[in-house]
């Protein structure tokens, strides 16, 4: 058993009672393996007044010495990698390789918000009258509060957590309770490079109870969600009653459009392993393909030889490609997905059923003409089922991409740019990626449209969302 993992709260670690805590389990082997301090309303509330007085301090740290210390918690982190990703894995599940890529990814990010934070330009406006000078500041808007997914509990959390810091502004960050201990870590290095008491706090616990205190609550000015759109809704609801302004990145279910003159074999390689990475559980997964008629069978054969030389198990074997899903209810979902497909009408080439009865691994899972009307088909499967269907005409693909209310990230082979063309003009999603695989690095704005929420984090707009703009005419005195 770990010590309990702690809250931090104005630059101090804080335990709960331990008949307040949460345990923590590992995805592979079910056992215990932790507890979690469970943040009260008093720590809540305290939270929320030490992020008001992190803030008024951090936002008088010049954007040089900001990106200073950001830099330095980047290099921390990536001097603490092993200790970091081994603790993910066994927490969250994923495979150690993975784990290690999550870690990289978040140093890196961290390096790009704090250069992006020295680059927060206004504008110089042209007056109408001469001797009245005209121009725009960009300020940090205020306390922000940040809630964090399970599936990447360490590379979301550092988006929210990077992009205020970077703005200068302070963060309340809600962790991820499935893997809390890289949140505690990603604080931790923040901490010790040096960023101000009360700048970055960090809860666990009730995610009900921190939302409606902290979106209500009046120091906060900013809110940040990844996660489900069901639970997006509600907390831009109530950060619209509150008048707050928010981002929020959620569901995705992303359609694959592969044409007749793609290059199969390439299509297959890169798809199959983003299909089954993280065990399907990435809000970018590739989810629906839809295959023409003329490959169709070819794509399925490649696709399904793909799926079963994935080896699955625990994440701490360098030979495993996939863990187990992150906990027991991802993995009743995907079962149920699969029944509910099959007795459809869908056919399962393979997989669909769990793997053992320790930990929660599923196989990787193929099914192939699959009925619209199946779950799989309407809701996100956030597992690692992959839905396979053919079409014969591009206008067809694109209607059944556009046919749900998702829109995060969608994918598409061919090697005609007039497809290309027809299909990223065509196609409703955030993000559209072509003849690869590239969506969420760093340098790239991430967000989705219709119910897969509004607002994008990272790339060169990476801070907007933490900052307001101040018109300022000044008048010369005569």
């Amino acid at each position: 058993m770990m010590e309990q993992i702690p809250l931090f709260i104005g630059g101090v670690w804080r335990n709960t009672h331990p008949n307040e805590s949460i345990p923590v389990v590992n995805p592979a082997t079910e056992e215990q393996i932790g507890l979690i301090a469970k943040a009260s309303l008093t720590d809540i509330e305290d939270a929320a007044i030490a992020a008001e007085k992190g803030f008024a301090a951090w936002k008088q740290v010049s954007a040089l010495e900001r990106a200073t210390i950001m830099h330095k918690a980047a290099n921390l982190i990536r001097e603490r990698a092993e200790h970091i990703a081994r603790t993910l894995t066994i927490e969250h599940g994923k495979p150690l390789a993975e784990a290690m890529g999550e870690v990289g990814a978040t140093a890196d990010t961290i390096d790009w918000h704090a250069e992006e934070g020295r680059r927060t330009y206004g504008r110089v406006i042209p007056s109408r009258a001469l001797g009245v000078h005209q121009f725009t500041l960009m300020e940090p808007i205020g306390p922000v509060v940040g809630f964090a997914p399970w599936n990447f509990p360490l590379i979301q959390a550092v988006k929210k957590v990077a992009g205020a810091l970077a703005a200068g502004c302070s963060i309340i960050l809600k962790g991820a309770t499935e893997a809390p201990t890289c949140a505690v870590e990603l604080v931790k290095a923040f901490a010790d490079a040096g960023v101000s008491p009360g700048a970055v706090n960090l809860l666990f616990g009730d995610s009900g109870q921190i939302s409606e205190h902290l979106i209500a609550h009046p120091s906060i000015r900013k809110v940040t969600f990844t996660g489900s759109t069901p639970v997006g809704k509600k907390l831009a609801s109530l950060a619209g009653l509150h008048m707050k302004r928010s981002t929020m990145e959620l569901g995705g279910h992303a359609p694959v459009i592969v044409m007749d003159d793609a290059d199969i074999a390439t299509a297959v390689k890169i798809s199959v392993a983003a299909k089954y990475r993280n065990a399907g559980q990435v809000c970018v997964s590739p989810t629906r393909f839809l295959v023409h008629s003329k490959v169709f069978d070819e794509f399925v054969s490649r696709f399904v030889d793909g799926a079963r030389a994935i080896k699955v198990g625990d994440g701490l074997d360098p030979q495993v490609n996939m863990g187990p899903m992150a906990h027991r209810g991802r993995l009743k979902a995907t079962e149920e997905l699969v029944a509910d497909a099959v007795s459809q009408g869908a056919k399962l080439e393979t997989g669909g059923n769990r793997v053992g009865d320790r930990g929660y691994f599923f196989e990787p899972t193929v099914l192939t003409n699959v009925p619209v009307t199946a779950l799989a088909m309407i809701d996100e499967p956030f597992g690692p089922i992959a839905l396979i269907n053919s079409f014969d005409d591009i206008d067809e693909a694109i209607k059944e991409a556009n046919r749900l209310p998702y829109g995060l990230s969608a994918y598409a082979y061919t090697r005609s740019l007039s497809s290309a063309n027809k299909l990223f003009n065509g196609i409703e999603s955030g993000a559209i990626s072509i003849n690869h695989h590239s969506v969420a690095l760093p340098e790239h704005p991430f967000g989705g449209v219709k119910d897969s929420g509004y607002g994008t984090e990272g790339g060169p707009g990476a801070l907007d969302a933490f900052m307001t703009t101040k018109f300022v005419s000044l008048a010369s005195v005569l």
